[in-house]
């Protein structure tokens, strides 16, 4: 059975360090110097920590006192933390003869998608005589933009895309 191979690299601890000198730090980040590899062990023991070695490829390795457990959940975190959020694309709808209380409740989900760091795109259908008031739609999509003003701003101003469509899009500051 094959085994996943965790992402997080693997150090040696304690006794399994090869080397029989090794470069020691401590906990605090004081550099002690050069030392064998069974003094540095004893001062580990001696602090009930562990002797991890931090840079093998080193002359001598470099080995710190620290809590292993510790260290290795925050080397799991450094390596969580380039894949965190990525910004999307949200869209949310309104019509030309959308009431206020709608456009409202449509603006706190913009707010929520700004406040998120998500990119929203504001689109406008409108459908037969509608068309002939395109210029009332963009009115209306600036001022609905307009309550947007704290928390993103218009990359893309309200635009025409042909069948009776009209896009803004908005992006957090």
């Amino acid at each position: 059975m094959l085994r996943k191979r965790s992402s997080v690299q693997r150090h040696r601890v304690n006794n399994r360090i090869k080397a029989d000198m090794v470069r020691l730090v401590l906990e605090n980040g004081e550099h002690v110097g050069i030392v064998s590899r069974e003094e540095a062990l004893q001062r580990a023991e001696e602090s009930a920590l562990d002797l991890v070695e931090i840079a093998p490829q080193a002359d001598p390795p470099v080995c710190k006192v620290l809590d292993y457990g510790k260290f290795k959940y925050q080397q799991k975190k450094r390596s969580q933390y380039h894949r965190h959020h990525k910004s999307e694309r949200k869209e949310i709808r309104i019509g030309l003869v959308t009431e206020e209380h709608d456009l409202a409740f449509k603006a706190t989900r913009v707010q929520e998608f700004l406040r998120e760091r998500h990119k929203v795109l504001i689109s406008m259908r409108l459908s037969g005589r509608q068309k002939a008031h395109r210029d009332h739609a963009r009115e209306q999509m600036q001022a609905f933009a307009a309550r947007f003003e704290e928390d993103g701003k218009v990359e893309r101003p309200p635009t025409w895309e042909g069948a009776g469509r009209i896009t803004m899009l908005l992006t957090p500051k």
